[in-house]
């Protein structure tokens, strides 16, 4: 373990530090949500913008959170706080880092029931109830689920566990040892899924889909989800990426990382709907547009037609699990961070994952026996969501922007960023926060 401040752990390396990035971005938000949302908004040209809007918005915001750890070397509001005082600033900057903080424990709060799914799915995939040529029988699958109380409250508690289980022990001997290890599964199991979806009769219907872009297709609420998703899948606006930046290392060229974060990212996310566009498309009567049900309940139904469903099915869900699992230990991070220094990492750990686990339980509740305890219509589950992404993610966010690129000094902006600084400045102060903007009042309206 290389040390540049006190005792602070650091990355063993780049690579790894990518590794572990990337297994932050590469979540739900690449495997399950992505497809969805392309799918509903017209697929080329969606994904298009979706890239144009990952250069303007997510890439810039994610070299300033990265910026903002390393130079900090502390938990996300400290570390603010440091570069705020440091660069003859108010401290008072700490509230960004802090609001970001909030949105990642809420959002663990219910990705844990989320990540629940995955594992009971491929539990389920693995008994051989998930790939079935029986409609009905699919999707009262994920019905009896959320119906189930014992059942989500005890998928929940298992990967709330799981993902604890590796933060509590560290950067180096926990995250680290665990991501190098499933990222590379994780790519070699999308990989089979790409190489067994060139081998479907939907393969080519699906690279027209995403690749080849129909305007006429595309609206302005399109525009505003792409710019969203971009936001939501680098994983930006909770912090993340603020606390994994602290632990990295003085001579890592931040943009060329940040880059290579992103295109790894991107990548994976298209990968991803290749894989399940061609077998969406393979099956007669289903539709890329079927909205968040896509991987629970439609893609199995499309696995039970083809040869060798059942075993791509495990494989399917496995990719699933692992996504989802090593997101939620970089959500988990941040919050760790919060506490650590007062009562070591363990303690902070387990405490924060049971005060999660908690709100996770009411949140699967939420689904069934308290399926009547709503606000405007809403469940605890869906108001999380609806709080963290319309508006302490957007509002987290802003905040970066305004505040790597307008409240630090030139000299440390160049000497962060280095060849690339006049590009990415104008972006940041400019661009960047007009379309956070325009995501924040879209998802308010």
């Amino acid at each position: 373990m290389h040390n540049n401040s006190g005792d602070r752990a650091q990355w063993s390396s780049r690579l790894a530090f990518i590794l572990a990035a990337t297994g932050s971005t590469v979540g739900l938000g690449n495997v399950w949500k992505f497809p969805y949302v392309t799918g509903a908004n017209g697929g080329g040209a969606f994904v298009l913008t979706y890239l144009m809007c990952v250069v303007l918005v997510g890439l810039p915001l994610l070299i300033g959170e990265l910026l903002v750890g390393r130079r900090g070397r502390a938990a996300p509001g400290e570390s603010f706080r440091r570069v705020a005082v440091a660069e003859g600033r108010s401290p008072q900057w700490r509230w960004v880092g802090g609001l970001g903080v909030l949105a990642a424990f809420l959002i663990l709060c219910f990705y844990s029931v989320v990540g629940g799914w995955c594992v009971a799915y491929l539990a389920e995939a693995l008994a051989g109830n998930v790939v079935v040529d029986d409609s009905a029988a699919v999707s009262g699958l994920f019905t009896s689920l959320l119906a189930s109380p014992v059942q989500q409250v005890g998928w929940h508690t298992l990967f709330m566990l799981m993902t604890a289980a590796v933060v509590a022990q560290g950067i180096t001997q926990g995250i680290e040892r665990v991501i190098n290890v499933l990222m590379p599964v994780l790519f070699l199991l999308l990989i089979a899924l790409v190489i067994y979806a060139t081998t479907t009769p939907g393969f080519g219907a699906a690279a027209e889909f995403l690749f080849a872009p129909d305007f006429s297709r595309l609206s302005l609420e399109s525009v505003l989800v792409a710019l969203g998703h971009a936001f939501f899948t680098l994983s930006l606006g909770m912090s993340v990426m603020v606390a994994y930046g602290s632990y990295l290392e003085r001579d890592v060229p931040l943009p060329r990382t940040a880059l290579q974060i992103a295109l790894l990212d991107t990548g994976i996310a298209l990968l991803a709907g290749l894989a399940i566009f061609s077998v969406v498309f393979s099956t007669e009567g289903l539709e890329p547009g079927q909205g968040p049900g896509l991987v629970f309940q439609t893609v199995p139904l499309a696995f039970s037609n083809m040869a060798g469903g059942p075993a791509i099915g495990v494989i399917f869900f496995a990719l699933l699990l692992f996504a989802a699992w090593s997101s939620a230990i970089s959500v988990l991070e941040p919050v760790v961070e919060r506490l650590e220094g007062m009562i070591g990492r363990r303690r902070a750990t387990w405490l924060i994952a049971a005060v999660c686990w908690l709100i996770g339980v009411l949140c699967a509740l939420s689904f069934n026996v308290l399926s009547d305890w709503t606000l405007r219509g809403r469940g605890l589950f869906d108001l999380l969501d609806l709080l963290t992404t319309n508006l302490l993610l957007p509002l987290t966010g802003l905040g970066v922007a305004i505040f790597v690129g307008w409240r630090l000094t030139p000299a440390t902006q160049r000497e962060e960023v280095g060849r690339a600084t006049t590009l990415w400045r104008w972006v940041v102060r400019y661009v960047t926060p007009l379309l956070v903007l325009a995501v924040f009042i879209f998802n308010l309206i």
